[in-house]
């Protein structure tokens, strides 16, 4: 039987692989996952506004849920530009799915609610699923991803992956051109980028704390090389491992930027986006994930918890439902060279692996 679920899983990630499908226009992914649902005989919800889904089995009032998300990234590949699953949601699906194969015949004394979530890549997709009660009636929440060969080899598994904060802005700059003979006539939004990006790098926190401001966006001037630019666009990335470091940080670019206004008589503006949070990982949930792995794969495959800088979007559910009980499963995969990287691969094999795990989770909670 186990053999017959491997061959279905693989099946069901070869064709989400072959169709990636960017945020928000998951239009094939849900319909695919909503025809496999319809197949299994599980009832499920689809929304007239918004991607994605929602299916439910088992009884009872407590819910025990599991999110995985649907899209795919926008990259160049190979020199086209394409939709591509070089983050393993295509993978997450498939191990989604797979854990329900594996608990769908199981006497259940809860219900068990699978949230096949879009635009994990914009983070803000589970927002749209909250708003859509996703996590309603639910006490806990798990999650799984394939992580990078340097975090976890092939075989370890660990039961929390505990993400960074992070946070973009993106700005303007409203100087004065000027000729390159006069500079004097003209308010150079150059000089403002340069000592915004000084600034930033001049920022320290706590050197026990992990953070990171860096510009990652410049556009500025145009053909003629004897013009002055007097504005510019620009773009930070902010990130952090704790969300009041993040905070700290937010404030301080802000602080600086007005400062900037004031020292080059300039106007600059500015707006935050894309805000995800930090991991806030239940003690209780990440030993029911711990348990779980020790009886599928044995102790030995226990990995200590994944710290890393990315981020994720599934903390939006604890930060919105602070009761919530959460954590994510982290699979090694022999994922390399690294996730997003437009050549990502990785072993295939873990996926029914971390069917079975993320199955066995499911069931001791």
């Amino acid at each position: 039987m186990s053999e017959d679920y491997e061959k279905q899983i693989l099946a069901w990630f070869e064709d989400f692989h072959l169709n990636p499908e960017v945020s928000w226009k998951e239009f094939r992914t849900t319909q695919a996952i909503a025809d496999i649902l319809d197949n299994l005989g599980v009832t499920y919800r689809l929304f007239p506004d918004v991607t994605g889904l929602i299916a439910e089995i088992g009884e009872g009032d407590d819910v025990i849920a599991v999110r995985a998300e649907i899209d795919a990234l926008w990259q160049e590949v190979d020199g086209v530009w394409q939709g591509n699953h070089s983050c393993g949601h295509d993978a997450i699906i498939s191990m989604a799915l797979g854990a329900l194969l594996y608990v769908k015949d199981k006497r259940l004394t809860k219900k068990l609610r699978f949230i096949f979530q879009p635009a994990e890549e914009k983070g803000n997709g589970s927002i749209a699923m909250i708003e859509r009660g996703a996590i309603d009636k639910v006490s806990h929440l798990f999650g799984i991803h394939l992580r990078p060969v340097e975090e976890l080899p092939m075989g370890r598994v660990s039961a929390s992956i505990h993400h960074g904060a992070a946070i973009f802005l993106e700005g303007k700059v409203h100087g004065e051109d000027a000729h390159g003979a006069r500079p004097h006539q003209g308010k150079n939004a150059l000089d403002v980028v340069v000592g915004l990006h000084q600034f930033i790098k001049s920022i320290y926190q706590s050197p026990f704390e992990a953070y990171s401001a860096k510009l990652t966006k410049v556009i500025a001037g145009g053909e003629s090389l004897n013009i002055i630019p007097g504005s510019a666009e620009f773009a930070i990335d902010v990130r952090a491992q704790k969300n009041e470091v993040l905070e700290k940080l937010k404030d301080r670019i802000d602080h600086g930027i007005n400062s900037l206004k004031d020292l080059y008589g300039v106007d600059i503006e500015w707006k935050w986006s894309d805000f995800t949070p930090g991991a806030e990982v239940s003690t209780e949930a990440e030993e029911i994930a711990e348990e779980a792995i020790r009886n599928i794969a044995g102790s030995e495959a226990l990995a200590p918890p994944v710290i890393t800088s990315g981020s994720d979007d599934f903390h939006f559910y604890t930060i919105k439902n602070p009761k919530l009980k959460a954590t994510m499963i982290g699979v090694g995969a022999e994922l390399q060279p690294g996730l997003h990287h437009p050549k990502m691969t990785f072993n295939r094999s873990a996926l029914d692996l971390g069917a079975r795990i993320l199955a066995e989770t499911l069931l001791r909670a």
